[in-house]
């Protein structure tokens, strides 16, 4: 064996216990690295099922700022003779009459919505009601949404993500309607409830309109009570017509007369505009067309 001095055997021995010291540092580091890795998976996960929704579940992007004001304004500004020549277009729901003491509000006759963001029939009830109610007024402060994927249990929704408008912070200006939004609910799930997290809340008036003209249809919505003398429930065209289009597409079916999306949205606009133009006396003659009027013997 070879003899080895003092000072090698002390260097030896000081290598070995760096080498051991590095192995040990370097499994510790693999391990840590391992657990940081496990821990942002079940962070992961955690968030996405606290959510209620998964990437996939969280629907389009809405449109904001100027893209936004380019549909809003596409829908506001159909012109007349795109809408009359669509007429009853492919309506499965028109508003019906109903009898009951006058809906005013602000000096004019009052159109009563109710409905809520996670809502598809709402979701494409509002295309409709918008493209209506800019032919008497005008609308600001509109915002883009859709319906919701899943409820707050996980449920699938029909329809689910269905472009819209949301109407709980817009302002409409009208010589002739006064317009009243409730948004109920948010298209957010809400785990805790198994629904949607509220946004707003009827008054008791509005309450009791809901309570006796919707026990009929057990709740439903959207519920739009025009001047208590029209009512209309659900959506008055089949929204699978809206199925994987943007805001942008839809917008544009508008001022095709011939596509699918004008003969759902712009027939259900002529009806509600013929019921609002029995509340007006036909004013303004712009939006009471020969075409629109005589939707209202079909009420």
């Amino acid at each position: 064996m070879t003899n080895q001095t003092p000072g090698r055997r002390t260097r030896i021995a000081a290598q070995r216990a760096a080498a051991r010291k590095a192995r040990t540092r370097n499994r510790l580091t693999l391990a840590g690295v391992a657990i940081i890795a496990v821990i942002a998976v079940i962070v992961a996960f955690v968030v996405l099922q606290g959510s209620g929704s998964s990437p996939t579940s969280r629907g389009p992007t809405p449109p904001t700022g100027q893209a936004l004001n380019r549909v809003a304004g596409k829908v506001a500004g159909v012109p007349a003779s795109t809408s009359d020549a669509v007429g009853a277009g492919q309506v499965t729901s028109p508003p019906k009459t109903i009898q009951g003491p006058p809906l005013t509000g602000g000096g004019h006759p009052e159109v009563l919505y109710l409905g809520a963001e996670y809502c598809p029939y709402c979701a494409a009830e509002r295309w409709a009601m918008i493209a209506a109610l800019s032919r008497f007024g005008t609308f600001t402060g509109l915002a883009a949404t859709h319906s919701a994927a899943k409820d707050g249990a996980g449920h699938a929704e029909p329809f689910p993500n269905t472009p819209t408008f949301t109407f709980a912070h817009s302002q409409f200006r009208s010589r002739y309607l006064t317009f009243t939004p409730v948004e109920t609910n948010t298209n957010i799930p809400d785990p805790s409830s198994g629904g949607y997290t509220t946004l707003q809340n009827p008054n008791a008036a509005q309450q009791a309109l809901l309570s006796k003209y919707d026990q009929a249809y057990q709740g439903a919505i959207p519920f739009l009570d025009l001047g208590n003398r029209y009512l209309s429930v659900g959506a008055s065209y089949d929204p699978s017509v809206l199925n994987g289009l943007t805001w942008d597409q839809i917008a544009a079916g508008l001022h095709n007369p011939s596509s699918p999306v004008a003969k759902g949205v712009l027939g259900s606009a002529n009806y509600l505009t013929a019921a609002m133009c029995g509340l007006t006396h036909n004013q303004p003659s712009s939006a009471c067309t020969p075409a629109v009027r005589a939707l209202h013997g079909r009420i």
